[in-house]
C-alpha cells in the first residue's frame, strides 16, 4: 500500500513516517505534501491507496482538499488536533480519525480498518456527509453513515426512530426500513445524537424525539411511537426524560 502525508508540520509528518515504517508494514512507498494544493498535486501524481490529511494547514483545511477530490480513490485518515465538532462530523460520516499526538496502537487499528476497507467506493458520499455537518444543516437534514459486515447505508437522522442495545453492538429502527447493526456501542451514539436532541430512556434504548406519540405511564412507563413501538423508560432515567419531553 501507498501512503500519503499531508500536513503543514514537517516534524509531525517525520513522526508519522516513522510509525508507519516501524508498525504497519503493509506500507510500501511513503510521500508527503505540505498543504491543500501540494497535496491535490500527489494525489494526482502518487495514486495513493491511504491519505492520511491533517484539518488545518497553511493554504486551507483538509476539508478544502477533499471539496476538491472529485472521485477519491484512496481510504481517508483525518489527523487533528483535539476539536470536539470535528470530531462530532467525523463520527456523523464514519471517517476514521487520529488525534495529534498520533498514538502507535491507534494507528495500527486505522491501518488494520483502512486494509479491510480498501474496496470501499462509498468515501465521496462520506466526506459529503462530513461537510454537511460541518456546515451547520438543520438537524432534520443531517444524514449518518452507518456500517454493518456487509454495507454502508447512509441514512437521515430525522428517520432514525431509535437505536437499542445488543451487547457491544447497536441497532439502528429506521422509519420505514428495515433494522440496520453496527458493531459500535450505544453509548459511542448517544454521544454523537443526543446534542442533536435524542433522548437516552434507558441503559438500552436510545430515542429521536420527533417520532414520540404520546408517554405510558402504565408497566413502569414507556414512550409510544407514532409506528407503535413502545420504548422503555427506565426509573433512573424517568425524571430527565419527562422533562426533556416537557421542554418541547
Amino acid at each position: 500500500m501507498k501512503a500519503l502525508l499531508i500536513d503543514n508540520e514537517a516534524h509531525l509528518r517525520t513522526g508519522l513516517k516513522i510509525m508507519l515504517q516501524s508498525f504497519c508494514p503493509g506500507i510500501t512507498r511513503i510521500e508527503e505534501a505540505d498543504g491543500v494544493q501540494s497535496g491535490l498535486r500527489q494525489i494526482r501524481n502518487f495514486h495513493p491507496d491511504i491519505v492520511f490529511l491533517d484539518v488545518e494547514m497553511d493554504d486551507g483545511t483538509g476539508f478544502d482538499l477533499m471539496k476538491q477530490v472529485i472521485d477519491p480513490g484512496f481510504q481517508l485518515i483525518f489527523v487533528t488536533a483535539h476539536n470536539q465538532y470535528a470530531i462530532e462530523a467525523f463520527s456523523f460520516s464514519a471517517i476514521d480519525y487520529l488525534l495529534k499526538p498520533v498514538d502507535p496502537d491507534a494507528l495500527q487499528k486505522s491501518m488494520q480498518k483502512a486494509t479491510r476497507n480498501i474496496k470501499n467506493s462509498n468515501l465521496q458520499q462520506q466526506v459529503q456527509v462530513l461537510l454537511q455537518q460541518l456546515s451547520g444543516m438543520q438537524n432534520q437534514d443531517k444524514k449518518i453513515v452507518l456500517k454493518d459486515l456487509d454495507n454502508t447505508y447512509f441514512i437521515k437522522v430525522a428517520d432514525i426512530l431509535y437505536c437499542e442495545a445488543e451487547g457491544t453492538y447497536t441497532k439502528f429502527f429506521i422509519h420505514h426500513g428495515e433494522p440496520v447493526l453496527v458493531s459500535k456501542n450505544l453509548k459511542e451514539y448517544e454521544a454523537i445524537l443526543e446534542p442533536i436532541g435524542f433522548i437516552r430512556t434507558h441503559h438500552s434504548f436510545l430515542v429521536n424525539p420527533a417520532h414520540i406519540k404520546l408517554y405510558d405511564k402504565t408497566d413502569g412507563g414507556a414512550l409510544i411511537l407514532e409506528t407503535g413501538h413502545s420504548i422503555p423508560v427506565s426509573q433512573r432515567k424517568k425524571d430527565a426524560v419527562l422533562q426533556s419531553l416537557e421542554a418541547r
